[in-house]
C-alpha cells in the first residue's frame, strides 16, 4: 500500500495502482482490521468503483551469522535482519550501541560476493567502525615499549607534534600507515596503523655556537 499523502485542507488520500482498471487512483479506504503487527485493508478504487483488499504485512527477520572485529577481538553473533532487505559491503549498522561496517559477505562454498538477498548469506564479517585502535610504540633511548590508543576514527595526527599519553608527554617522531612510514605530514586515525613516539626535546637545553 502506498504512502498517504495529505491534501492543503488537512484530509488524508490514499494512491494505489489498482489490479482492475491498472491505473493509479485515489483509493477509499472502507474498513480496517488489525491483523497481528499488519493489517487487512478493504479499499475502494475511485477510478472504477471495483474494491477488493490489501493485506499489510512487516517483512519477517532473518538471523545472520556475523563475526564482528573489534580492534583484537571477535564475537560471532546472530543478528536479525529484514527478509527484503539487501545486504551490501562497506553497509553500515547499528548493533550493541556501536556501529559496524560490513567488510566480507560470504554464500554457500565460501563463495564472496559484494550483495546479498539475508537468506542466502551463510556468513558475514563487520568490523567496528565508530572507534579506532592505534598500536603505539613509546622510545627513550634504547628501551621500548609498546600500548595502544583509542580514538576516533576521523582524529587527525601531525608528526613533529607534542602529545600527552600514559601520563607523559611525547612528541610524534613517524606514523606508519600500512604503506610506509612518514617522518612528515598528517594523517587520519582510520588510516594509521601505528604511531612512533620519543620525548619531546628538552626546552632547558641550549646549543651555544662558537664564536
Amino acid at each position: 500500500m502506498d504512502e498517504p499523502t495529505e491534501e492543503p485542507e488537512g484530509e488524508v488520500i490514499h494512491v494505489e495502482l489498482c489490479p482492475s482498471c491498472g491505473t493509479s487512483h485515489i483509493h477509499e479506504i472502507l474498513s480496517e482490521k488489525k491483523v497481528g503487527e499488519g493489517a487487512d485493508y478493504r479499499v475502494q478504487c475511485e477510478g472504477c468503483t471495483h474494491v477488493y483488499l490489501i493485506q499489510i504485512r512487516p517483512p519477517k527477520a532473518v538471523r545472520v551469522k556475523f563475526t564482528l572485529s573489534d580492534g583484537p577481538n571477535s564475537i560471532v553473533e546472530e543478528i536479525e535482519v529484514d527478509e527484503d532487505e539487501t545486504i551490501y559491503l562497506n553497509d553500515v549498522f547499528d548493533y550493541a550501541d556501536k556501529l559496524w561496517r560490513i567488510s566480507q559477505l560470504h554464500l554457500v562454498q565460501e563463495q564472496a560476493v559484494r550483495s546479498a538477498e539475508p537468506n542466502e548469506v551463510v556468513s558475514a564479517w563487520a568490523v567496528r567502525c565508530d572507534l579506532v585502535r592505534i598500536k603505539i610504540t613509546m622510545t627513550e633511548g634504547e628501551e621500548s615499549t609498546t600500548s595502544t590508543i583509542e580514538c576516533d576514527p576521523e582524529d587527525i595526527y601531525v608528526c613533529g607534534t607534542i602529545i600527552e599519553f600514559e601520563g607523559k608527554k611525547w612528541r610524534i617522531r613517524a606514523i606508519h600507515t600500512g604503506i610506509g612510514r612518514t617522518l612528515t605530514g598528517r594523517r587520519e586515525a582510520s588510516k594509521i596503523r601505528r604511531i612512533y613516539l620519543h620525548p619531546p626535546p628538552d626546552p632547558r637545553r641550549r646549543r651555544f655556537r662558537k664564536e
